[in-house]
Order: structure tokens, then C-alpha cells, then sequence
């Protein structure tokens, strides 16, 4: 027996020698990363076979072959060129490109036009934005919104409740096992926070399950915590025909919920606890349709799965008031105005009039989508359409983005604090126009079609597809951030990567690298090819892991847009499956569009 176990432990030993060993080693090896082919064919064009590059032909380089423009063209040549004498040989400018920051492959400035109405951008959306974790069991509290709104997210949702007094309000997640957070350190973080990752508009949507007199006191509260910076149009002019653009309302904060009834009669308070709070939501009024109208009409979920944020009056406070005056004050702090109309989904769906917000769960979208696509699409050209996660997404999962997107909805909500490849697809889309949360429409969502069937994004025929290519390199970084052990006890990791489209259905595809074994630096060297219809809505993903007999383990993502990526050889910074970015995980990769 003790012989085994002498045995097993010089095994162990031997184990660890030898892991060690091959980390050193490789360790070693890459500080030996050569430059790729493609580069030094670059290299040798600029500068014409020599063997150094000097200034001028560094900035022809970059401006021709990587994209950038005069003015980041030459900060990059005096960041290269500061300790040498004007002139750089090719391994230098290699581990430039491999390590700096600078060589990023979108655009850091904001570069959209940003005049239009916001009816015209995707917008940075969160759901149910004060909860920590999951919809059922996990605690309200105001860092959540902190973390979303320094991640860019330019939409915040509150659900207002009275406190057990009813003499308060408070943040709750209503009808589940959540502890409230307080209202007035949630308006004061979104004050704080609001434009420190972005100066364009922070709007609230708010779940309102308040009485009148707890409006007013938010009207209140909203007006003296936020005071200029709080926009609303004022009582002379509160429907709007057309929404302000995000350049006029930079470093404002504007609130969106249904405006209550000036007036309205009591009811008989119905068994429903949810209906307790608030009348019948949207969802449930799309259900209590004529049978007329079912041609036009959709399934919907029921009470328990639609968002409340409807600003209804409190059922409690009407059965003991038959008629209220609504606060004037609480009514005019509204901008954008959650009103839906009455009858089929074609009226629901008109456009005349002043604008407006809907508000639909994902089920509802893609039901609707089925035989309302062209109604859908004209509706969010003007006024602003949000869709929220099912509530059956217990652990705060999401669905697909690009689903709204594809439509036109602006507002597409993502619950920012779980995981997985949803919220990847929204972080990417995001990363576009320097990360300030608004995003301009592609064109061929804002033009006219004036036949209902007219418009189907499955469907979609372009002049001429648009070639996009990608060429994987290498990556490094892995053993700066990870231990030795990360991936595997025994051996370094085997990597590959996963290359995918992710847009309008025609233009999804998948592809991937082959496995590169036990090492730390891979080195693929191959290139992928995507004929795109609507390069505007694609995104690239990309995903790197470690190749095993069961599961593969995951060692990195990014979402990019892929119109906004800059051509040429870039790093490309890899985050971890809650969207933080690796200090040091960075492949290389080349982008070209034909």
C-alpha cells in the first residue's frame, strides 16, 4: 500500500514538472510570435521592400490599409514613432498591432447623426433594472442600475409600489420574494451615473402601481432630484407630434409610462391579487377581443406575464373614490407616453396623431410579426416600440435581440444581469457609435412601404450581397490573466474559435478554426468568407474554447457590429461570459469588405 502511494505521489510530482515545464516553455515560445504573412506582404508594399518603415509610410499604411482617419492616423504614428528615430522595423510594428489598445476595430467617437427623432435609433435597454439576480427570489437595489448605466445602457426600468403604509413609495418587483429598494437613492444613482459612460439621454421607463397622491409625490421627488436635468414638454405642449432627437436632450433625463386617466369610475376590484394594483394590462385587453377581430389578433400572455408599466390607477383607491383628479404634475414630468389604442392589431398599430410608446412581451412581437410585419415596421418609424423578456425567464435569461431589431423596435429589453449569448448579441450591437447607447437605424427600416405584405425581413432581396472576410490569426493573453491550471491539470489548453453571423435570417452562418493542441499562443492563420444582404443589422461573434472530450470550456467572447468594423489588421479584445473585458486576451485578426 505504501508503495502505491509513493508511487502515485512521484506521478503527481512528475505530472507537475512536466506541466510546468511545457507552461515555461510556451511561455517562452511567445515572445517568438512571428508577424503573419499578410503583414509582411503589407510591410514590404509600404515600404517598398525595405527593411524599416518610416513615418510617412506609416501613416500611408494606416490609412490606406487600416481604415483610420487623418486625424487617429497620425496620434497612432507619433504614439509608434516617440522613441525612435522615424523609422520602425516590422516586429515592431507587430507587437503593436498585436498589444495596443489603439488598434481596437471599431471607433471610439460617437459618429452617427444624432438630429433625428429617437423614434429613428436602437436604444441601450435594460429590464427590470434594479433587481440583482434572478426575477423571483433575488433583492431590488440601486447597483445594478449603476453597473448597467456605466456599461453604456441609456433605458432604465422602475416598478413603483406604495410601502406597506401606503404613505411611500418604494422599487419592488411586486408579487415575488424581493427586497425593495429605496426610490430616492435609485433617481439619485441615475443622477450620479447616468452620463458617465455616455452625455445622450437617460430615460425611465416606470411599472406604475401607485395612487394619486403617491404621483404627485414622485412628480415631486422626480423634479427636485434631478431639477434642469429632468426634460418633460411642459402642460402647454405635453403630446408630442414628433420626438426630440438625443443630440437636443444630451445630459437629460426623460420619463416614459402611460399617463393616468384625468378621471375615471370605480369597478368592482376583481379576485386576481395582480389585478389588486393596476387595471387590465395591454396584454390581457389584446385577449378580451371580439371574436370578429381574430384574424387580426394574437395570442398573448396572460396577467402575470406582462410588464405593468401601464401608469394605471390604483383598483384600492378607485373603490374608495369614485371620481379622482389625477396629479397634473405627475401627468406632465411624462415625455414619451405608453398609450395603446383600441380594436384590432391594425388600430393598435396606427400611426396618426401624437407619438407614442408600446409595450410588448417577445411572444406578443413574434406572434404579431406573422401577419403584421409591414404595420409593426411602420408604427416604430415614428413612434417607439419596447419588448421585454417572457415571463417565464425565471433566471433572468434573454431572448434574441435582433428579433426586435429586425422590426424596428427601439427599445429592446435585456436583463442586464444574466448570462449568455443574448445579452452578448446586445452588448455587440452597443459597441457601435462609440458606445453611447444609441444606435441609428439602417435606412431600409425608415423607408416607405405602402403595401401591408410589403415588408418581410425573411424575405429581404438585395442588389448586391456584400462580401465580408475574417481572418483569425493568433491569440495571446491567456496565461497573463488565467492560472496554469484554468483549463486543464495535466496540459495547456487546445484552442479554437468560433466565428459566427448573427443578423437578418438569411445572413446567419457559423464557422470555425480547427484546434490548435496544448497551447497557450494558437496560432490558426485562417479565413472565413460571409456574403451578407444586410451587412447593417450583422453582428460577429466571436468565441474562443478549449477543446475537450465532454464540454468544451469557454475562454472568451466579443460581439462586434460588423458595419462598424474598421478593415485591416486589429486586436480584438476578448470579455468573460459576464461581458468584462480580459486585461490581456487579444487574437488577431484582419477584416476585408468587397
Amino acid at each position: 500500500m505504501g508503495n502505491n502511494i509513493a508511487t502515485y505521489n512521484k506521478y503527481k510530482s512528475l505530472l507537475f514538472f512536466i506541466r510546468k515545464y511545457k507552461f515555461t516553455e510556451l511561455l517562452l515560445r511567445a515572445t517568438e510570435l512571428l508577424p503573419p504573412q499578410d503583414l509582411k506582404e503589407a510591410f514590404s508594399k509600404f515600404t517598398g521592400g525595405g527593411s524599416y518603415m518610416s513615418a510617412e509610410q506609416l501613416h500611408g499604411f494606416l490609412m490606406e490599409h487600416q481604415g483610420q482617419v487623418r486625424k487617429t492616423c497620425q496620434e497612432t504614428v507619433n504614439k509608434v514613432d516617440q522613441n525612435r528615430e522615424h523609422e520602425i522595423t516590422l516586429d515592431e510594428l507587430f507587437r503593436f498591432l498585436l498589444h495596443d489598445d489603439s488598434n481596437a476595430p471599431l471607433k471610439a467617437e460617437v459618429h452617427h447623426d444624432m438630429g433625428a427623432p429617437l423614434s429613428h435609433y436602437f436604444i441601450y435597454t435594460g429590464h427590470n433594472s434594479y433587481l440583482t439576480g434572478n426575477q423571483l427570489s433575488s433583492d431590488c437595489s440601486e447597483e445594478p442600475i449603476i453597473k448597467a448605466l456605466k456599461r453604456g445602457v441609456r433605458v432604465i426600468e422602475l416598478d413603483l409600489w406604495p410601502t406597506y403604509n401606503k404613505h411611500d413609495i418604494k422599487v419592488d418587483h411586486g408579487w415575488t420574494l424581493a427586497n425593495p429598494a429605496s426610490v430616492i437613492i435609485c433617481l439619485e444613482s441615475i443622477k450620479e451615473y447616468g452620463f458617465v459612460a455616455s452625455q445622450y439621454p437617460v430615460i425611465i421607463t416606470i411599472e406604475d402601481h401607485l395612487t394619486t397622491d403617491l404621483r404627485a409625490k414622485f412628480a415631486e421627488m422626480a423634479t427636485q432630484i434631478f431639477g434642469e436635468m429632468l426634460f418633460y414638454p411642459g402642460a402647454d405642449c405635453s403630446c408630442l407630434t414628433e420626438f426630440p432627437s438625443p443630440e437636443s436632450l444630451k445630459n437629460r433625463v426623460i420619463i416614459s409610462t402611460k399617463p393616468p386617466k384625468e378621471r375615471f369610475k370605480s369597478y368592482r376590484i376583481k379576485d386576481n391579487p395582480m389585478l389588486n394594483e393596476s387595471e387590465s394590462s395591454e396584454e390581457e385587453s389584446w385577449e378580451n377581443e371580439s371574436p370578429d377581430s381574430n384574424k387580426n389578433e394574437v395570442e398573448t400572455e396572460d396577467m402575470n406575464g406582462s410588464d405593468h408599466d401601464e401608469g394605471n390607477e390604483s383598483a384600492c383607491e378607485c373603490a374608495r373614490k369614485p371620481y379622482q383628479v389625477c396629479s397634473p404634475d405627475y401627468k406632465h414630468i411624462i415625455t414619451i407616453h405608453n398609450t395603446k389604442l383600441k380594436g384590432c392589431l391594425k388600430d393598435k398599430l396606427k400611426t396618426d396623431g401624437e407619438v407614442r410608446r408600446l409595450s410588448w412581451s417577445e411572444k406578443t412581437l413574434e406572434k404579431a410579426s406573422e401577419s403584421h410585419g409591414t404595420d409593426i415596421l411602420r408604427f416604430t418609424q415614428k413612434n417607439i416600440l419596447r419588448v421585454y423578456p417572457s415571463a417565464m425567464r425565471v433566471k433572468s435569461s434573454n431572448f434574441k435581440p435582433n428579433i426586435g431589431w429586425m422590426y424596428g423596435a427601439q427599445m429592446v429589453a435585456c436583463n442586464m444581469q444574466g448570462l449568455g449569448k443574448s445579452l452578448w448579441l446586445m452588448q455587440g450591437m452597443f459597441r457601435a457609435n462609440g458606445g453611447c447607447g444609441y444606435v441609428k437605424k439602417p435606412q431600409f427600416l425608415m423607408q416607405k412601404y405602402h403595401c401591408d405584405n410589403e415588408f418581410d425581413p425573411t424575405r429581404i432581396q438585395s442588389v448586391k450581397k456584400k462580401t465580408f472576410k475574417v481572418k483569425v490569426y493568433m491569440g495571446h493573453g491567456w496565461s497573463s490573466d488565467l492560472s496554469p491550471t484554468h483549463f486543464d491539470k495535466c496540459s495547456p489548453p487546445d484552442f479554437y474559435t468560433k466565428v459566427c453571423i448573427v443578423g437578418m435570417p438569411d445572413d446567419v452562418a457559423k464557422k470555425k478554426t480547427k484546434v490548435m493542441m496544448d497551447n497557450w499562443f494558437p496560432v490558426w492563420d485562417e479565413e472565413f468568407e460571409f456574403s451578407l444582404i444586410v451587412p447593417e443589422l450583422a453582428l460577429l461573434l466571436i468565441q474562443v474554447k478549449d477543446k475537450d472530450p465532454g464540454k468544451d470550456d469557454f475562454a472568451g467572447q466579443t460581439c462586434l457590429p460588423v458595419s462598424e468594423l474598421k478593415h485591416g489588421f486589429h486586436s480584438v479584445p476578448l470579455y468573460n461570459k459576464k461581458g468584462e473585458k480580459f486585461k490581456s486576451v487579444k487574437p488577431l485578426m484582419q477584416f476585408q469588405f468587397e
